[in-house]
């Protein structure tokens, strides 16, 4: 297999987080794929890194992605990113997103990671989800 449903999937995954009435309520529309340049607000949802492996076998092509989430804050508490971060996995873990190619077979929460960020003064929380995909 190849990395050919790396940006279905991430496409899929962002939508999933933008549709999100819940997450929309806390974050509004500060889900980035690339953070944008400027000022940005004081806390929001950033598109991270990814690891890809290799998952075929002899019945077709496939894929795991281990993938990040971020919840990032400017304020010097938890409590925000956190129920942030909980809409996230809320909506991605066992989610059945729809690809524009291939097909998604499972996806998991597997952990999250949260601490300190700018000296102290902001937060940030990030989740890692687990997604089988197959073509």
């Amino acid at each position: 297999m190849s990395y050919v449903l790396a940006a279905p999937l991430q496409a899929a995954v962002y939508q999933a987080l933008s549709d999100d009435v819940d997450l929309g309520t806390l974050v509004g529309s500060a889900i980035y794929d690339a953070i944008p340049s400027g000022t940005l607000p004081s806390l929001y949802v950033s598109l991270g890194p990814e690891t890809v492996q290799d998952a075929s076998d002899k019945t077709g092509n496939g894929a795991v992605h281990q993938f990040t989430v971020s919840v990032v804050t400017e304020t010097p508490g938890f409590t925000a990113a956190k129920h942030a971060a909980s809409a996230i996995s809320e909506v991605l873990h066992d989610a059945d997103l729809t690809l524009s190619r291939g097909r998604l077979v499972s996806l998991m929460f597997e952990r999250a990671v949260a601490g300190r960020i700018d000296g102290g003064s902001g937060r940030k929380i990030d989740l890692r989800f687990r997604a089988r995909v197959e073509e």
